[in-house]
């Protein structure tokens, strides 16, 4: 394995059995059957020393009379040597790559020319007195050795291979040290490991769950938790004060980079009697750690700022903003109102709704830079982006032209822009363009090298809608957690709008990546069942769907709150990588399929009659 690994993996050792005999006794390699040291702990202090070695063969070298191979394990790498002189030197010839092996010979030291700083091990080789084939290989489907870029189908059919990989093994192990991590700093906060079922009842609220048939119950179904939320209250209103979980969550939806299909972890975290600066104290710093402990000397934010939802919208286009770019939009319609440019002034003079963003472009005044995002915005099924570009203390481009000197210089003042800046719009109902908006921000953003990669740029997003407008169904829906609590509590539910209602609802957010949604909870009754009747739930769905809840919740239910940080997505941050393919052991692919194990797979007659299912398949287009 690479030196990395070797240098993380080295002392960990003796944990496993290997080494603490061998180092104690010189004819350690004889205590064990397999091994004295693992492939990554030998070191000049070894030679002289016989030492037994099992492992992969990581790559085979023949130098006109000496043979070479790698020989690797979970640990690390050693370089054997057989020259003809050797017993073992006709087995060692028939080795191939990925044979699993049994070495024994004698430790030396490299001489200075063939060392391997790469390496923890480079200093030495062992010079093979006797080998044992334990197990051959077939013809590899792909390769181990180096990182080639292979098809994801291939990857995932023979992932056990694809795991043999130095980087995706070395993003497994480093997901095995951040979830140890993170229990040690929350057991150190006062938290309480827990375990929840896997097997509960299906929710209307979320994604689609997958179902579970029962036996003992035809016709009825176990739901896979789409996360803990209930049950992590009902801890709370059971009394154990601040519990977390490393939580499976099941849900059936559609594959994305940043999600597998099918199935998650989270931190799952709850606490009692806190508000929600609390929630915020306490997760702060086991994040701020976590990333500070394994962001390869990154920077991360001290204390993470708190932006309203629709303070982020406006500025950044997202609920998820990537601050580590210093692009801010602004609204700057003023500039455009009754002016000569007639399309953004028609706009605004049309709607009341409408306005005009501007998108600031450091270092980004040229035209051939403008014309390339006007060409970008077409691609993306927009019209164009207007746009102005500064040079000689003067704005350049049809926008300017149209909309004369003196608002073109106001519009410069107030984004502050100089000489080889730029500035682009976009215009009509920002619920209609903000997300395009928030595209062509990062896009400029990135362009232009204004991505700051040497940090984590952490945020809290706060303030979010309590309920949305289904255009679909026409009709009001939660729009976050419908357990939340709202600002304002029973009184806004009965004298607001319900689209102008807040909650206390919180997303943290690091580098654009949304890690985890929380929320201070409702806990009590009659704003539970106002909250679900604004949202269209009669007396009887809420019995039905959430009894076990209302009923705690009449029982006597502690002020509380929580929030659940995606495993997945913190170890793909911190390993540098943006598909969570390659920091998950044995992932999905993009159709939900697990093309190792052959999931999901028909069941026979036998089992279906056993839960009382009969299957009704769609006709096929050639039936």
């Amino acid at each position: 394995m690479a030196e990395t690994k070797s240098k993380a993996k080295a002392g960990t050792s003796e944990s496993v059995g290997v080494g603490a005999s061998a180092q104690s006794h010189e004819d350690g390699a004889e205590r064990h059957v397999y091994r004295s040291h693992s492939c990554g702990e030998l070191r000049v202090g070894d030679v002289g020393r016989s030492a037994r070695l099992s492992g992969w063969v990581h790559r085979v070298r023949d130098h006109g009379g000496l043979l070479f191979f790698d020989l690797r394990d979970h640990y690390g790498l050693t370089q054997c040597v057989a020259d003809p002189d050797s017993p073992a030197f006709k087995r060692a010839e028939n080795v191939r790559a990925e044979w699993v092996v049994r070495v024994d010979g004698e430790v030396k030291q490299r001489s200075d020319e063939t060392t391997n700083p790469n390496l923890a091990t480079g200093m030495v080789e062992v010079f093979i007195r006797d080998l044992e084939v334990l197990s051959s290989s077939a013809e590899l489907p792909l390769p181990v050795f180096g990182e080639p870029d292979y098809p994801e189908e291939t990857r995932l059919k023979y992932r056990f291979l694809d795991l043999r990989r130095d980087t995706l093994h070395g993003n497994i192990m480093k997901r095995s040290e951040i979830v140890a991590s993170i229990r040690r700093r929350m057991t150190k906060a006062g938290f309480f490991e827990f375990q929840t079922p896997i097997l509960t009842a299906s929710s209307p609220e979320g994604a689609r769950d997958f179902l579970v048939p029962s036996r003992l119950h035809p016709g009825k179904f176990y739901a896979l938790p789409q996360a803990p939320q209930q049950f992590k209250q009902l801890v709370m209103m059971a009394g154990f004060d601040r519990y977390f979980q490393i939580a499976p969550c099941f849900r059936d939806e559609d594959a994305r980079a940043d999600r597998s299909p099918g199935e998650f972890y989270q931190l799952d975290i709850e606490m009692s009697f806190v508000t929600q600066d609390d929630v915020f104290n306490a997760v702060e710093p086991v994040l701020r750690g976590l990333f500070e402990e394994f962001g390869d000397g990154k920077s991360v934010t001290k204390r993470f700022p708190r932006i309203p939802f629709d303070e982020a919208m406006q500025k950044y286009g997202s609920d998820k903003p990537d601050l580590r770019n210093p692009i801010e939009m602004q609204d700057v319609s003023e500039h455009f109102r009754g002016s000569g440019f007639k399309i953004f002034a028609g706009l605004l003079e049309k709607d009341e709704r409408n306005r005009v963003w501007a998108i600031p472009a450091p270092k980004g005044g040229s035209r051939a830079f403008c014309d390339r995002m006007n060409s970008w915005a077409q691609g993306e099924g927009q019209p164009g982006l207007g746009y102005i570009f500064f040079k000689d203390r003067q704005g350049s481009g049809p926008v300017a032209k149209n909309i004369g000197e003196e608002r073109t210089s106001a519009l410069r003042a107030q984004l502050g822009l100089d000489d080889g800046d730029a500035v682009f719009f976009v215009a009509g109902d920002p619920k209609r363009f903000v997300d395009f908006a928030g595209s062509a921000r990062q896009k400029v953003g990135n362009d232009l090298g204004l991505i700051a990669e040497d940090r984590y740029e952490f945020c809290w997003i706060v303030d979010f809608p309590m309920f949305e407008w289904d255009e679909e169904e026409k009709k009001v829906e939660f729009s976050h957690n419908p357990f939340s609590m709202p600002q304002g509590g029973l009184d806004a539910l009965e004298t607001m709008d319900p689209l102008e209602i807040k909650a206390f609802q919180y997303d943290i957010v690091c580098n654009g990546v949304e890690l985890s949604s929380g929320a201070i909870r409702n806990h009590k009754p009659e704003i539970m069942e106002k909250a679900f009747a604004i949202a269209g739930y009669e007396r009887a769905v809420l019995e039905e769907k959430f009894g076990g809840m209302l009923r705690a919740l009449q029982f006597g239910a502690p002020p509380h709150g929580g929030i659940a940080p995606g495993i997945d997505r913190i170890v793909m941050l911190l390993c540098g990588t943006e598909n969570i393919r390659e920091v998950t052991m044995f992932p999905m692919n993009q159709q939900a399929e697990d093309l190792l194990m052959g999931a999901p797979g028909e069941v026979g007659a036998k089992q279906l009659r056993e839960l009382h299912i009969r299957l009704n398949l769609p006709k096929t287009q050639e039936g």
